[in-house]
């Protein structure tokens, strides 16, 4: 999609309000670098024209696109509400206190902490917390110390050993877990000594038994929960039961599940608000807000801790973006919201039911969230072969390690769909055995390669240009359907 001159801006009091600031706003942009302007474009035609089934994507709506751009990003705001190291951060502390309330009523949680940039940044501020109040706390109070500037030169150098000696234990990579909780190339690797648990090897699904001899063989300070591509609940009661027999801090990453938790459609023993010591999350994802993280606790103790992100790990808070977080959770308290994350779980068992009925295996054999897991090697393929024959279909998925998945992390032997985007748009269980049927049909034709010493190929793949030709076509019919973003006119 390409931008049109300058001369063709439009003023056409008729289009909808999106319509005039979207537009407005790129025939601005136009004016300082035209290329820029037609990225963004292209961009939302591309957006429009593939079927995203990436599990960690989603669409924002229109104003929490639009509350990120404006002069909230002119400002330097370090500190939290009422103590700032700047002043004139009036009306960031208002926005700022505006999302941490939203999210508090949200969630159900008593403190909140909308500061970082990302998951990534709210996970390390959960690990920073954690060992200021595990280690760091009782260390000073051990020395009659109130601040790790007080300690003598050795004290200090006693403490800092004593952070890399923290155990933690997580979901290994195979199983769905993430790299950022505990993982040697990740900097949660670096601060902990880690250990994984996994899954069983027959049902797919957490023993919760062998988490509970692992947790207390190795006796870690933190237990981190959550995945990005299981395809089941967690049971974050049993999680905490296990954490307090070992007297581990239970820290939750929760934002692949977010909105499914803030849409009451995981409560009780899923919801893990109520049982974990830490929250961590995106903001985006199934939430379907801008991209940021966010931390959350009922533990009093905690809370000040959590407060110290910025300038712990995180730089200055994006004040633009914590606006977009305020509509975003706003948002997500109505019925309708509520309405779409049930969907989403619906059409992700919906999905799930038509390419298991069309020969493909599941992971698990099934699905109880928004993901789906699928094992390709029923279709003889790796999910490198998978991911881009699927693209050239129309239908963006991400390739995806499996359990035990003999092709490693980088050609690996699944792909992950998740419904979150596809949900926002207004596709519904019928969709989804569309959607199943073209998945299936671009994997049944897809033949991988033979490469120059007579193996079969784990990358490259044959595909007729029919089959291409066809699936996209059908891609097209139900994303005319069910239009993204049908406010917002393009010139």
């Amino acid at each position: 999609m390409q931008g049109g001159p300058m001369s063709e801006k439009i003023i056409n009091k008729g289009i909808s309000s999106e319509s005039k600031a979207f537009s407005y706003g790129l025939n601005v942009i136009e004016e300082s670098e035209p290329l820029v302007a037609e990225y963004i474009r292209g961009e939302l035609g591309n957006q429009r024209s593939q079927l995203k089934l990436i599990a960690s994507e989603n669409y924002a709506s229109p104003a929490v696109l639009l509350a990120m751009g404006n002069w909230f990003s002119d400002k330097y705001a370090e500190g939290t509400p009422g103590h700032r190291f700047y002043a004139g951060c009036e009306f960031v502390d208002k926005v700022e206190t505006l999302a941490c309330e939203h999210a508090k009523e949200l969630f159900g949680a008593d403190h909140v902490y909308v500061q970082p940039h990302s998951g990534i940044d709210a996970n390390l501020v959960a690990f920073w917390s954690l060992l200021a109040y595990r280690v760091e706390v009782p260390f000073l109070e051990s020395h009659g110390s109130k601040h790790v500037n007080d300690l003598t030169d050795k004290d200090w150098a006693t403490l800092r050993k004593a952070f890399g000696e923290q155990r933690m234990i997580g979901m290994s990579l195979d199983a769905g877990g993430h790299l950022t909780h505990g993982f040697r190339p990740n900097i949660s690797g670096k601060l902990f000594d880690q250990r994984s648990y996994g899954v069983d090897p027959e049902t797919e699904r957490l023993d919760y038994d062998a988490i509970r001899n692992l947790a207390e063989e190795f006796r870690p300070l933190v237990i981190v929960a959550g995945y990005s591509a299981h395809p089941r609940k967690v049971n974050f009661a049993k999680m905490r039961e296990i954490a307090d027999a070992v007297d581990a801090s239970l820290m939750v990453d929760m934002a692949h599940f977010a909105g499914l938790v803030a849409g009451k459609v995981f409560t009780e023993d899923f919801d893990p608000i109520p049982h974990a010591h830490i929250v961590t999350s995106t903001t985006h994802k199934s939430l379907r807000g801008p991209r940021g993280g966010i931390v959350l606790s009922n533990e009093n103790d905690l809370a000040e801790h959590i407060d110290k992100g910025c300038p712990m790990v995180l730089g200055g808070p994006l004040a633009n973006v914590m606006a977009a977080k305020a509509v975003a959770f706003a948002e997500a308290k109505t019925e309708s919201f509520r309405s779409y994350a049930q969907q989403v779980v619906d059409n992700a068992h919906a999905l799930a039911e038509g390419i298991e009925k069309r020969g493909g295996r599941l992971v698990t054999g099934g699905t109880e969230n928004h993901l789906v897991l699928v094992d390709v090697r029923s279709f003889g393929l790796t999910g490198r072969q998978a991911e881009s024959a699927l693209e050239d279909s129309g239908v963006i998925v991400n390739r995806n390690s499996i359990p035990f998945d003999p092709n490693g992390a980088w050609y690996t032997s699944g792909i992950r769909l998740g419904t979150p985007a596809l949900t926002s748009i207004g596709m519904g269980c019928d969709d989804m055995d569309d959607i199943a049927e073209i998945i299936c049909s671009t994997l049944e034709a897809t033949e991988p390669s033979t490469t120059t010493t007579g193996e079969l190929s784990k990358a490259k793949f044959n595909l007729s240009d029919v089959i291409q030709s066809d699936n996209r076509t059908r891609c097209a019919e139900l994303l005319g359907q069910n239009p993204l973003y049908p406010e917002v006119g393009m010139p």
